[in-house]
């Protein structure tokens, strides 16, 4: 029977987070991966243009059987979910996945024995300066029990290289809307990597009325994922108990964090944006309408009773002037 392989299986894809070996999900693989050497939660390096580098990746075979496993690098990616995820073998890689050579493209284990992976790093003498992040893969495609498609899982270590030059993290606040309905407000935005560094960011939202009176906060904002450069994440935050104030700015200040190799972040100048949206009291609105078409009802019966008592006095006038005419 002619299979295929299912390209959604990439979720079964793991990546070492940690200095332990990592399994995905647990039961259908019989291998785990780490670094080499020692102990290091991931792949890190800073690397001029042009230059070399080796290490080295080990896998255990944990299972029975020998495991068969394709070796790849590939180049990284942020998932919807917020999670760092590596491009397929197939897919075309221009950073990591080109950069990084295995010293062999597939790997037997033996039951309960490890074996070592070295690989090299080649950065071409053009690389652009910055973050780069990817990931050492382990590969294992078989066919699937239950449907004719090949099953692909993947065990992965993640890998960043720091391109040696000038290092220009920039965060944008981009696609700015403010939506005020039933006294609560939702302000959106695109949080845009436009600089060259790996960033999350610290996010505070305030919506207010004109001067900056009735002002509301929003209650404390998840963090982003790491953004890779380049790359963008949506956000949008819930601002509850707005004040109709006629006109609501909405305020969003985004405070850039970058870590470096060490781990330690560094919160950089914040960024802020504004947007714009009516908000209009439309109970007090009613009532003010109200209000005018009384008053309005009244000025026109006052005009009409002052005709009235106009039309009576002239008409007594004139009844007058008519009874003195006929006495004379």
């Amino acid at each position: 029977m002619f299979r295929h392989t299912a390209a959604v299986l990439l979720t079964a894809l793991a990546i070492t987070a940690g200095p332990a070996p990592a399994h995905a999900a647990p039961g259908e693989v019989t291998w785990t991966v780490r670094t080499g050497g020692a102990q290091r939660s991931s792949f890190s390096y800073d690397i001029s243009p042009g230059a070399t580098s080796t290490d080295t990746m080990v896998v255990a075979n944990r299972g029975a059987e020998p495991v068969t496993l394709a070796v790849y690098a590939a180049d990284g990616y942020t998932t919807d979910a917020g999670r760092l995820d590596l491009l397929a073998g197939a897919d075309e890689s221009k950073n990591i996945g080109a950069w990084v050579r295995p010293e062999q493209s597939t790997v037997t284990v033996p039951p309960g024995r490890i074996a070592e992976i070295p690989f090299r790093i080649s950065v071409p003498g053009n690389a652009t300066p910055g973050d780069h992040v990817g990931g050492i893969v382990t590969s294992l495609t078989a066919a699937d029990r239950t449907a004719p498609v090949d099953v692909e899982r993947r065990l992965g270590i993640k890998m960043k290289i720091r391109v040696a030059g000038a290092l220009a993290p920039a965060l944008a606040v981009e696609n700015l809307g403010i939506d005020y309905r039933d006294s609560a407000a939702t302000v959106s935005y695109t949080l845009h990597n436009t600089g060259n560094a790996v960033q999350s960011a610290r996010q505070a939202v305030t919506v207010s009325g004109p001067f900056g009176w009735f002002r509301t906060g929003a209650a404390a904002i998840a963090a982003p994922p790491e953004l890779l450069p380049g790359e963008s994440w949506q956000v949008t935050v819930p601002v509850p108990d707005v004040s109709p104030a006629v006109l609501l700015t909405g305020t969003v200040t985004v405070t850039p964090l970058l870590t470096d190799a060490s781990g330690s972040t560094t919160a950089l100048d914040p960024v802020t944006a504004t947007a714009h949206t009516p908000a209009l009291p439309w109970t007090y609105l009613a009532l003010l309408l109200l209000l005018i078409v009384a008053v309005i009802l009244i000025a026109r019966r006052r005009a009409g009773r002052r005709k009235r008592e106009d039309a009576r006095v002239r008409e007594a006038v004139e009844q007058a002037l008519r009874e003195k005419e006929t006495a004379g």
